[in-house]
């Protein structure tokens, strides 16, 4: 089965590494064409030629933007339509995963948090819906974490945004179902991404990356952490003709880490 996008766009955001540069990367190379959004303008533009390397007849648009504000979701959506012509993918996979103990954060830390995670995906959504719906055809995949459905101790804020972020996608979904607009959410567990190297480099462990990553492996079913690729494969499904009949679905994509399905 070779599955495509036969020229569909894509808007992702935290396109410049880790999940996002791997799911523009594979959406390009099935004949799609991406606007990567993050905050750096030298992670962009190093994402931007090696996907333009990897997929030569793809466009690609890197658009530097903060997307915690209203303004700045509104001009990357607009640079991403004057790039591409029209958005017909929308990949809400920007946010950190800040956690800690409940009574550590502020009132700023949690509106931080909520603005980056749930905020920017509301707005984003809220601006390429109708065009999606006039045109038939949409999707949105909202990137979370397994802990939106099993929060653990000191998860939050982030537990507490991505389970907001898998009720908006149940009711994106059933609202837009009839316009041929599909919504769902990919849940990720450990992944090896950019967000997980900064991790280890934080904990200052006499440890290298490759020990580390076969330690954080261990509790996994599967035995090891996951990798950005079989991530993104999961995303392309969705996003193609070939995930048509899916829509309102959480999926895990964790090595059957979460204790929930």
């Amino acid at each position: 089965m070779h599955i495509t996008l036969d020229n569909r766009a894509a808007l992702i955001t935290g396109g410049s590494k880790g999940l996002g540069l791997a799911m523009a990367t594979m959406f390009a190379q099935a004949g799609g064409h991406v606007a990567l959004v993050a905050r750096g303008e030298a992670a962009l533009e190093a994402a931007a030629a090696a996907i333009r390397a990897a997929a030569p007849d793809a466009t690609v648009v890197p658009i530097a933007a903060d997307i915690r504000t209203a303004a700045g979701c509104a001009g990357a959506f607009a640079r991403a339509e004057a790039g591409l012509g029209q958005v017909d993918i929308l990949i809400n996979n920007a946010g950190t995963s800040q956690r800690g103990p409940f009574l550590s954060f502020s009132d700023d830390m949690w509106e931080d948090d909520l603005s980056l995670k749930l905020h920017a995906a509301i707005r984003l959504c809220r601006t390429a819906l109708p065009g999606m719906r006039a045109r038939r055809w949409g999707r949105i995949i909202n990137v979370l974490n397994i802990g939106a459905k099993a929060p653990a101790a000191s998860s939050t804020p982030t537990s507490v945004s991505r389970a907001a972020g898998m009720a908006l996608t149940k009711a994106l979904a059933n609202e837009f179902a009839p316009d041929n607009v599909l919504v769902n959410a990919l849940l990720v567990g450990i992944i090896e991404s950019d967000q997980w190297v900064r991790r280890h480099a934080a904990e200052q462990r006499n440890i290298s990356w490759e020990e580390w990553k076969v330690e954080q492996g261990q509790p996994v079913p599967l035995g090891r952490i996951g990798r950005a690729e079989e991530f993104a494969a999961q995303a392309l499904l969705l996003a193609s003709e070939m995930g048509g009949y899916t829509t309102g679905v959480a999926i895990n994509i964790d090595g059957g880490r979460s204790p929930v399905v």
